[in-house]
């Protein structure tokens, strides 16, 4: 199994490096550097943000492609916002809909999402069998995880959010912008989020990177054995 994690940023992609006890090379490719450990995964700090996470992600895959070595899988993985009560700090979300929350229209009647203006995709489904045996292995709980280019830091915000997207569990900014990358490569995706802080009003206070790291770190551990057995066949198999 030939897979690729993407993370926002070096410290979530070194939490993903510590769930395994031999030590990775760093590779160069055109525009990216990869953290590539010994059984064939590679380990990406795409960057924050869909348009930077879709492009370096994107980079990957080409690279890999004219490799002759594809990847069978592609992993957006990381921390994120919570939506309480459901997905609370140090918890973990599998997303079974990866959903761009802000790639629409304002409108005098609301928000419209892009698809609704007759063009592009606000969602990427995630292989529904491989979100079941992550989501066993590892006690995440399936739902749509929201990519948006800002975070929320309002009540109001957040109550929209959920309003508009009632199945949806956790926030971030890459999961969809990876999955977009992934898409235009015929590869599965797949995201994962340590929640290391609530959706809604803007409380540094509040957050809990390490405890979330820390999650993602052991999610990893748990999560090896699955993703290497997976069969790539199964991913339309919902």
């Amino acid at each position: 199994m030939h897979l690729l994690v993407a993370t926002a940023v070096p410290v979530e992609r070194d939490a993903v490096a510590r769930a395994f006890p031999a030590p990775g090379a760093e590779v160069s490719r055109p525009g990216i550097a990869l953290h590539r450990l010994p059984d064939g995964w590679d380990l990406l700090a795409a960057g924050v943000g869909p348009a930077l996470a879709a492009a370096s992600t994107a980079a990957a895959l080409t690279a890999a492609a004219l490799d002759g070595t594809p990847y069978d899988l592609v992993v957006s993985a990381g921390i994120g916002g919570g939506f309480p009560p459901d997905a609370p700090v140090g918890s973990l979300v599998v997303a079974d809909a990866i959903t761009a929350a802000d790639l629409g229209a304002e409108t005098a009647d609301g928000f419209l999402p892009v698809t609704d203006l007759g063009f592009g995709t606000v969602t990427h489904l995630p292989p529904a069998p491989l979100v079941r045996a992550v989501a066993e292995a590892t006690g995440a709980r399936p739902g749509t995880v929201l990519t948006g280019s800002t975070v929320t830091g309002t009540a109001a915000r957040a109550a929209l959010l959920r309003e508009r997207h009632p199945d949806a569990l956790a926030e971030a900014m890459e999961g969809f912008g990876v999955a977009e990358a992934a898409a235009a490569h015929g590869v599965p995706v797949l995201e994962l989020r340590a929640v290391s802080n609530p959706v809604g009003p803007r409380d540094r206070a509040a957050w809990r990177i390490g405890q979330a790291l820390a999650a993602l770190t052991d999610a990893f551990g748990k999560l090896a054995p699955v993703l290497t057995s997976w069969n790539p066949h199964d991913r339309h198999d919902r």
